[in-house]
């Protein structure tokens, strides 16, 4: 397992609803890279550096995401309002995370090439956030995930209006944002459109395809 700084009770939401209307419906989360489903890396990935309460939001095509995390532990919920747009998603993830976590990484089910050390890294910056209320990963200028939020300011999303989410918190709130510039691409680095899986697994070394039955 990933060394990780002691001391925080961590929490985990893994995004992973999206209708992905640019892949033709074909949900995302279920392209497998070197045989595993993306849903299920990236969920190991919190896992293996630490990260104990995680909860996965489903949406489209639920039931075919449950079948390759059931044997996880972690927890899996349904959101039927995941058409109105990320922000809702993240914030029945919260709604249903423990209130003992002291801090929650938040990742998307689409990204291709996390590791648990590139989860490890990010709460190590965390850890030494000084002020900061939450740390986001910055590659070449551009917002990455997962990124890291204190459990207060989760209470204070979840307390805010019905379009309040991690992005509109931190535009609001820039100095308690610990940008964290790296240029690691794997906190970039997912899934948009059909072109990327060729483009990735040639980049990469690794193979990116669809399931049998996608």
């Amino acid at each position: 397992m990933t060394e990780l700084p002691a001391g925080p009770s961590l929490g985990g939401v893994v995004l992973a609803a999206g209708a992905a209307r640019r892949m033709g419906g074909c949900p995302k989360p279920l392209i497998e890279r070197d045989g595993v489903p993306l849903v299920r890396r990236v969920v190991l990935a919190l896992l293996e550096a630490g990260v104990r309460e995680v909860v996965v939001v489903l949406g489209h095509r639920a039931g075919d995401l449950l079948r390759v995390l059931e044997d996880l532990p972690v927890r899996c919920i349904v959101h039927g309002g995941y058409a109105a747009g990320r922000q809702s998603s993240l914030r029945a993830a919260l709604a249903a995370m423990p209130a003992s976590v002291d801090a929650v990484v938040v990742a998307l089910a689409d990204q291709a090439l996390l590791e648990p050390a590139d989860v490890s890294a990010l709460l190590r910056a965390f850890a030494g956030r000084g002020t900061a209320r939450a740390v986001v990963p910055q590659v070449n200028g551009e917002r990455g995930h997962p990124v890291v939020l204190e459990h207060g300011v989760c209470r204070e999303i979840l307390q805010g209006a019905e379009d309040l989410g991690a992005r509109q918190w931190m535009d609001a709130n820039p100095s308690r944002v610990a940008w964290i510039e790296s240029s690691n691409t794997h906190y970039y680095e997912d899934v948009d459109c059909p072109a990327d899986l060729e483009r990735i697994a040639r980049q990469n070394g690794c193979t990116m395809r669809w399931p049998e039955d996608p």
